[in-house]
């Protein structure tokens, strides 16, 4: 279960990505409002990276496709995984199933946007790679190390902050 959470969550933190990375160099925002999206570490992907309005018109161009060759976000899904975690009695076959098949959908939508920022990617010039590969490892450090303070300072849960006795 934890996999499926994991790649989830994954999927879903790649996809707020990838839209903010666009909205970046663009204005526009992927998701239609700063509320929907939460920002993520990698939220402006180009930041610090000069770009020319050729490249800029290009990387427009790229993310206006990938919104039309994305599989939309199966709602019914959502309603269907809400109505199982709010059940009377959890079921977790129902659940476990579910999470998957929600699952499956997800990482058809981060293999889509992979290709999307490969695309960008290569649109860039070797010195602004270059940039970008050292941002991506600046970034990567970071999160090391909000992993290690995580692995340090494990959180337990007593049976009074849980409210159960």
């Amino acid at each position: 279960m934890r996999i499926v959470t994991a790649a989830v969550m994954a999927s879903t933190l790649t996809l707020t990505t990838v839209g903010h990375a666009a909205e970046g160099v663009t204005g526009d925002s992927w998701h239609g409002s700063e509320e929907l999206a939460p920002r993520s570490t990698q939220s402006h992907m180009f930041d610090g990276i000069s770009l020319t309005e050729q490249q800029r018109q290009q990387l427009r161009d790229l993310m206006q496709q990938a919104r039309h060759k994305l599989p939309p976000v199966n709602v019914s899904e959502i309603e269907t995984m809400h109505d199982l975690v709010t059940a009377q009695k959890f079921d977790e076959s129902a659940v476990r199933a579910q999470a998957e098949k929600m699952a499956q959908e997800q990482v058809a939508r981060q293999v889509e946007m992979a290709r999307v920022r490969n695309q960008m990617y290569h649109l860039l010039t070797p010195e602004q790679q270059a940039v970008l590969h050292d941002k991506h490892q600046q970034r990567i450090n970071q999160l090391r190390d909000v992993a290690k303070m995580q692995q340090d300072s494990p959180l337990t849960l007593s049976s009074s902050s849980t409210g159960s006795k």
